[in-house]
Parts: structure tokens; C-alpha cells; sequence
């Protein structure tokens, strides 16, 4: 009988911030064992932007990394009820819509000659791929992109969901926060040493209970406990107390002896395509001096608003201060392009002459930028990010110190992590003291660039705390790392199976 390779099967929820982070752990997987195949299969909201082509590109994939694009969801199918959908739930739903393709392609594909699955391996809301991992009797992981702050967050929230439900008379409120408690009432995450205010948790978890939002996030919530592991983009070193507790909150599962979650990061991208914005920042970059650069990105979807797009544009002049800014369209959502391809010319909605009048402080580039590369830069020397996980990682890998502006998702749960655990990061204040408008002012930016980038004693720390965290990134990938011997632990476990 015709020897069948092992292949595991991967299904990323919609989104680059998700299918990035998968890809680079495939190569991972594949890298040592020439035997193992993995199948990628990848639900679609839309056609595949030239940022996913570049990263399926098959010529940097080795040749035991497929994949395949599942037929697009339409979106008006998505049934969707809630007023304002959050993308959580768009993306939970195109994976609940590609399930029947799925089903065909895991059909197909356990019916060839030559592949033995080992496991189904899922994104953070493609959940409902554990229904076919176990109608198919397979292994089931999730690959959480994001840390294990979140991962704490979500594996706890059916547990304050049932403290809720015994008080009938908070029904159709908010899960946590109904209007008794204020902006001041803080919430413990199993693990965390600091406590959460109230609009620092995913704006689903916030909605009330009998919205779309709040019970399908609730739902994907759910569905971790029931998977056989959950792989978590960090490393021990990084958030030691978080993954502890999360397998004490694991510890009630039938399988004791194996474990449930598996610190395998960090996974980030070594390299992005080389594009002509990529020649420009890295030219421009090597004219700077050494840690002169702010480099400004709100990631592969993070928006803002005009005017808050003009407060940036003003408190980086203001500074005065060299800056990498990556520019996008604004709009009133912060997530807006995160699903979306935005195909205007965001220069265009910059202050006027703001670009001519800081043409020897900064560079302006529109929509996309070199990311990995740009961190990795000795001109670098602070990040201004939107806290998404990646984004964070990559920071933390390259030594960056960062001002956190987050926007929507589980980013300001990161950005308390970066700023009141780890301390290696600033945020500017009225981001914290969320007024009426949500504008963070000129004034402002331009404080917390100088806090950030001067000579001054809090910077010297927050570089010294950063570096650490390096290295020990660094440490966790080497032979007897935590997170090698994680990867290690796993990866028996699968082949245990065949």
C-alpha cells in the first residue's frame, strides 16, 4: 500500500492580521520535516488583495504548503442584524458560510491517495470548523494570532456570562457593564496583575446580551474549551502568569496529562515583498541617524477619523521630530479597511502643505509599508502601532519601544499590557481619559513623540525593559527554548496519531 504523507489542515479567519501569522507557522511546521504536508484553506469575503497574493505567492512558499481559496461569501448573506457589525462577527460568519466548501475540500482531500490528516488547525473566529473535525474524528487546535491576555479573557467570559444570567433583573444589558457601573469599575483577567476598566475589553463582549455580536463572539468563546489545544502566539517570558492561569482555568478537561495551551511565539513575518515603497522608506531610512525615527502604522486595517487624521498630522510638526508615517483613508470606524480594500489616494486628506512643509522631518507613504523591515532599522527608534497582536510582537521582537493607540478589537487589552505590565510603552493621555469627542489632540501627540523619542530617563528604562523582552524572544525560538519545546511537545502529540 502507497505510503500516505501526514498534512495538517489550516482554516485562517478573514483578514491578513490572521492568515500572516499562520502562513509563517506553517513554514515553521514544514521547515524540519520534509514528510509533512499542510493545506491551507482560506474563506473569502472578497477577491484576494495584492497584499494576500503576495503573501500565497507560491514561489516563497516551499512546495509542502498548499492552498486553496474558498469560493467568496457574499456578504449580503451574512444575515447580519446587528446595526453596527463588528468585524468579529463578519468574519465568524464567512467561515459559518464556507463550512459546506470546507466540507467538500476535507472530503476530497481524506479520499486522495496520498494525504493521512493529522489535525484541523483554526484561526481565533473560525470556530465552527471544530463541527467538521469532529464529524471527520480529527485532532482540533486553535491557532490564537493573538496573546494570552486575550486568550484569558475569552476562555473566562462564559463564566461571567453565567454570573450574569443569575440576575434576571440586569436581562438585556451589557454582560459586564450595565448603566449602574461606571467608567470606573474595573474587572480582574485570570492572570493579569492589573485590573481592566470598563472600555478597554472588545466591544462585542460590551453589547448586550441579546445582540448578534455578543452571542456569536460568546459562542466562539465557548468553543475553545472544547478543542484539544489552543497554540498562542507568545512566549513564556512574555506573559508567564497569563498562560499559568489559563491552564488552571484548562484544568478540569478529561485529558490532564496532555497540555492545553502551547506558548509557541513569537511568529512573526522575517521578511515582506519587495515593493517600491519598501525601496523609498528603506533609502530614507538609511539617511536618518541612529533611533531618530518615529515610525507611525495603524496596521493592515486600523482608520481614523479626519480630524483626528489632521490632529497626527499637527502633533508630528509640532514635535518636531523625525517620522515613517504610513497614511490611509479616514473614516469614523477604526477598523474600516480591515476587511475592506480602500482604493482612494490617502495623501490627498492630509492637511494642505503638510507634506511640503515636512518634507526634511518625514516621510509620507501611502497605505503600505515594509513593516518588519522598519522595526528591524537602526534609524527606528519608537513605534506609534494600534497594539494589534502582530504588530506588537514585531515590535517586541526588534527591541521598539511604542506609543499604543488602540482602535477596536482586543487592542486597548493590549495596550494595558504594553504600558501598566511590561512597561515599554506611552500612551497618550486622552486616549485613557476617552473624552467626549475621542480626539486626541495636537498638543498631545506631540508631548508623548518627545516623552518617547528624547534623551530622558523614562525612555532609557522603557528601552532597557524592551531589550530584555528581545532577547528573551530571542531565547524562547533557540533548541531548548520554552516556546521550541512547546512546538516540540505538540508536534509529537500529532504524529502519535497517524
Amino acid at each position: 500500500m502507497e505510503k500516505k504523507n501526514p498534512c495538517i489542515v489550516m482554516v485562517p479567519s478573514p483578514g491578513l492580521s490572521h492568515l500572516i501569522p499562520l502562513v509563517e507557522f506553517a513554514k515553521i511546521l514544514t521547515h524540519d520535516d520534509d514528510e509533512l504536508h499542510v493545506k491551507l484553506m482560506i474563506p473569502t469575503l472578497g477577491p484576494p488583495s495584492s497584499s494576500m497574493n503576495s503573501i500565497l505567492n507560491k514561489n516563497s512558499l516551499p512546495p509542502n504548503i498548499t492552498f486553496t481559496l474558498l469560493p467568496q461569501v457574499n456578504v449580503e448573506d451574512l444575515t447580519i442584524t446587528d446595526e453596527n457589525p463588528q468585524p468579529a462577527t463578519q468574519m465568524q460568519l464567512t467561515v459559518k458560510h464556507s463550512l459546506p466548501f470546507l466540507h467538500q475540500e476535507l472530503t476530497s482531500l481524506i479520499t486522495s491517495t496520498n494525504h493521512n490528516i493529522l489535525a484541523i488547525l483554526f484561526s481565533l473566529f473560525s470556530t465552527d470548523v471544530l463541527d467538521l473535525a469532529k464529524e471527520f474524528n480529527l485532532l482540533s487546535y486553535v491557532f490564537f494570532a493573538s496573546g494570552a491576555l486575550f486568550l484569558s479573557f475569552c476562555l473566562h467570559l462564559p463564566h461571567l456570562d453565567d454570573q450574569q444570567q443569575q440576575h434576571e433583573h440586569e436581562q438585556e444589558e451589557s454582560l459586564l457593564f450595565h448603566h449602574q457601573l461606571t467608567e470606573k469599575t474595573t474587572v480582574n483577567v485570570p492572570g493579569c496583575p492589573v485590573p481592566f476598566q470598563v472600555h478597554d475589553f472588545p466591544q462585542p463582549a460590551l453589547s448586550q446580551r441579546s445582540t448578534q455580536a455578543y452571542k456569536s463572539f460568546l459562542g466562539v468563546c465557548i468553543k475553545y474549551s472544547l478543542v484539544d489545544g489552543v497554540l498562542v502566539n507568545t512566549f513564556t517570558d512574555l506573559e508567564a502568569d497569563l498562560i499559568r492561569a489559563i491552564e488552571d482555568q484548562a484544568n478540569n478537561r478529561e485529558n490532564t496529562n496532555s497540555p492545553f495551551v502551547y506558548p509557541i511565539g513569537p511568529i512573526i513575518q522575517s521578511a515582506t515583498s519587495n515593493q517600491v515603497n519598501r525601496l523609498e522608506c528603506l533609502r530614507w531610512l538609511d539617511n536618518q541617524p541612529p533611533r531618530s525615527v518615529l515610525y507611525i502604522s495603524f496596521g493592515s486595517g486600523g482608520t481614523l477619523s479626519q480630524e483626528q487624521l489632521n490632529e497626527i498630522a499637527f502633533g508630528l510638526e509640532l514635535s518636531g521630530h523625525k517620522f515613517l508615517w504610513v497614511v490611509r483613508d479616514p473614516s469614523n470606524f477604526g477598523g474600516s479597511a480591515y476587511l475592506n480594500q480602500q482604493k482612494e489616494d490617502p495623501l490627498r486628506y492630509l492637511p494642505s502643505g503638510f507634506v511640503e512643509r515636512t518634507k526634511e522631518q518625514g516621510l509620507v507613504v501611502p497605505s503600505w509599508a515594509p513593516q518588519v523591515e522598519i522595526l528591524g532599522h537602526g534609524s527606528t527608534g519608537g513605534f506609534l502601532s494600534h497594539c494589534g497582536w502582530n504588530s506588537t510582537l514585531e515590535s517586541i521582537v526588534h527591541g521598539v519601544p511604542m506609543i499604543v493607540w488602540p482602535l477596536f478589537a482586543e487592542q486597548r487589552m493590549n495596550a494595558v499590557l504594553l504600558k501598566d505590565v511590561l512597561k515599554v510603552a506611552l500612551m497618550p493621555e486622552k486616549v485613557v481619559d476617552n473624552d467626549e469627542d475621542g480626539i486626541v489632540k495636537r498638543e498631545e501627540i506631540a508631548r508623548v513623540i518627545k516623552r518617547m523619542m528624547e534623551e530622558n530617563k523614562e525612555g532609557l528604562e522603557m528601552r532597557k525593559r524592551i531589550k530584555e523582552l528581545s532577547d528573551a524572544a530571542a531565547a524562547a525560538l533557540t533548541q531548548n527554548g520554552s516556546s521550541h519545546k512547546a512546538l516540540s511537545t505538540l508536534t509529537k502529540k500529532l504524529k502519535c496519531s497517524i
